[in-house]
């Protein structure tokens, strides 16, 4: 076979959109699938979900395929994260959810194993590689009431121009957000390489819809529901002081 040539390289890798979801039981297990033999990526571990059909809604597909895959239906879920990760052949942008509340008992109706860990196992399962920052994003609470924990800190805005502040310079291995104003600021806080955003004051629904949706990372809103922050798009509420 012929080497690729230059101009075979530069075409981009088609895009797969992918909804998925963590699906979390009463003692606070997640769900996760084995991906069965003669499939892609076969044998490897992952949040089950799966493609988009064309022109579907993003809910309506997570609903479906949870349907198909393990036979439960699903309300109320909220989003997390969205991850972009580039296989050899293709790209896939994964668009996770967390179900909590769902009727049913999960199977595996394409003949995947299934298992439910702990976060301490599922931090050490055999997970694809596009699933695990989503290990870290689950750590996140969906009611902030704490600047930090073990598993996350949030910064200010000043913290991004300081490199001796910056998480990558030290050994702080955290799940790291920042205080947000604006859009404006959390375009900033994306590019910096932030990973999650904590909004200071309320933004109207629209404001609040639109930055959700032009940003990949867990965004905590203020002054609404929990509910009416899921809908819109945020992954939890910001309730600190």
């Amino acid at each position: 076979m012929s080497p690729a040539s230059p101009l075979s390289r530069d075409i981009p890798s088609p895009l797969v959109h992918v909804v998925a979801a963590a699906v979390i039981d009463t003692t606070g297990r997640v769900l996760i699938a084995q991906r069965p033999a003669g499939t892609h990526l076969a044998g490897g571990w992952e949040f089950p979900g799966g493609k988009l059909e064309p022109g579907e809604e993003r809910l309506a597909g997570l609903a479906r395929e949870l349907r198909e895959e393990l036979g439960i239906t699903i309300a109320t879920p909220r989003p997390l994260i969205r991850v972009r990760h580039a296989y050899p052949s293709r790209d896939v942008l994964l668009d996770i959810w967390v179900v909590k509340r769902y009727g049913g008992e999960p199977q595996g109706l394409d003949g995947q194993a299934l298992r439910w860990c702990t976060q301490e196992e599922l931090a050490v399962a055999e997970l694809l590689p596009a699933d695990k920052p989503i290990v870290a994003a689950l750590r996140l609470p969906e009611r902030l009431t704490q600047m930090c924990s073990p598993y996350y800190v949030i910064r200010d805005l000043s913290s991004i121009d300081n490199p001796a502040a910056s998480a990558y310079a030290t050994n702080d291995f955290r799940f790291h957000g920042m205080f947000c104003t604006s859009a404006e600021d959390a375009g900033v806080a994306v590019r910096a390489g932030l990973e999650f955003l904590v909004m200071r004051g309320t933004l109207t629904d629209c404001d609040l819809s639109r930055l959700c949706e032009s940003v990949p990372v867990p965004v905590f809103s203020r002054g609404i529901d929990l509910e009416r922050a899921w809908v819109l798009g945020a992954s939890g509420i910001n309730e600190l002081p």
